[in-house]
């Protein structure tokens, strides 16, 4: 399997993970603390999105042109978006504990996980100066991981 289709059937398992989550009413949070996390790994996103400008989303990975984005939250992290996905989904588990949510969380983190294997290795083949920020620059949770 590529690259490519690894890192899609991690998009695909990330999307059924989320729909579960949705069919169990269990997508949005409900606790004050929980909404503040959401509405903070949604505003994470947004800023990932506008740092990473017009470039287009790839279900499947696909590195695009232009150089490599070390500018905005990528600065912190190598994946903001997938940190504000784990964020966002997180916080609305532990809003709706239970086994089906508990499984889901565990799920779309898989998928999460696949995308970052994928992508990273791609990234390192487009752009040779990945390695290094790399060194510098945690995967998605700043000064840990």
């Amino acid at each position: 399997m590529t690259l490519k289709w690894f890192s899609l059937a991690g998009f695909v398992i990330l999307v059924l993970a989320v729909l579960g989550l949705i069919a169990q009413g269990a997508i949005l949070a409900g606790t004050p603390i929980m909404i503040a996390a959401q509405a903070a790994a949604a505003l994470l996103m947004l800023w990932a999105r506008h740092t990473f400008g017009l470039r287009s989303f790839h279900a499947g990975a696909n590195p695009t042109k232009g150089g490599l984005v070390t500018t905005g939250p990528f600065r912190y992290l190598r994946h903001p978006i997938y940190a504000a996905i784990l964020l966002f989904l997180s916080a609305a588990v532990l809003s709706h504990l239970s086994l089906a949510t508990i499984s889901l969380a565990l799920v779309s983190a898989i998928g999460v996980a696949m995308r970052i294997f994928a992508e990273e290795r791609l990234l390192i083949e487009r752009y040779p100066e990945y390695a290094v920020y790399t060194k510098h620059t945690k995967r998605i949770i700043p000064f840990l991981l």
